[in-house]
């Protein structure tokens, strides 16, 4: 039976655990037998993370210690798929730049807080994006520093209403890369639990931990 690890903590705001009883019962209806941890030192058990398929982090504007981030990271590594969305995977440890690395990006602003967008499908034939059209969204558009060499799935384009600059920019929504063995998916969706009704959203991120998982 395959096994995937949720740890989730961090900033309410993000509604962590809202979020993992959204994803959860989607592993487990996949046959996944489910760990659930709402602290970091689940990285710290090295034998135990190396048995995982998959972890997923949901733990945003925490701070993550040298021991901890090292179990996660050498994990990866090894093979063990790394799985998430906004800001619990992308700005969990700010001042960890080996861990946004791995990930892939950072975030950085969202223009005008809580608004409408639409989401770009920018790559058809990937398993995680195949037969899903553009949709829209209204929440946080997240605008992020990018690591060149992630494989670009969906985008959004900024309008410039809220900051003139950045009008016409094309940012990266959901990405995949790889860490060493491990594969990683991203999805800068999900400021909050509602979110994903959006049907993309939620399929987006359940076809990610999938593809991400040894």
């Amino acid at each position: 039976m395959k096994s995937a690890l949720f740890v989730w903590g961090g900033w309410e705001g993000h509604e962590p655990k809202q979020c993992v009883d959204i994803f959860a019962p989607l592993l487990r209806a996949e046959g996944y037998e489910v760990t659930i941890s709402d602290t970091l030192d689940a990285y710290l058990n090295r034998e135990a993370m190396q048995r995982y398929n998959l972890i997923v982090q949901v733990f945003t504007m925490a701070t993550i210690s040298r021991e901890q981030e090292h179990g996660l990271l050498d994990a990866i590594r090894s093979g063990v798929g790394y799985a998430g969305w906004h800001g619990g995977m992308a700005d969990a440890f700010r001042q960890n730049t080996e861990y946004q690395f791995m990930v892939g990006g950072q975030w950085v602003a969202h223009p005008g807080n809580i608004i409408d967008y639409t989401v770009n499908i920018a790559n058809h034939d990937h398993p995680i994006t195949a037969g899903l059209n553009d949709f829209r969204m209204h929440s946080e558009q997240y605008y992020m520093h990018v690591d060149p060499s992630n494989t670009v799935l969906a985008t959004t384009t900024f309008s410039g209403e809220y900051c003139p600059w950045i009008d016409g920019t094309v940012m990266p929504v959901v990405w995949t890369r790889m860490w060493g063995q491990g594969r990683v998916s991203y999805c800068s969706l999900g400021h909050v639990a509602r979110d994903f009704d959006v049907p993309e959203a939620r399929e987006l991120v359940r076809r990610g931990m999938l593809w991400a998982s040894r």
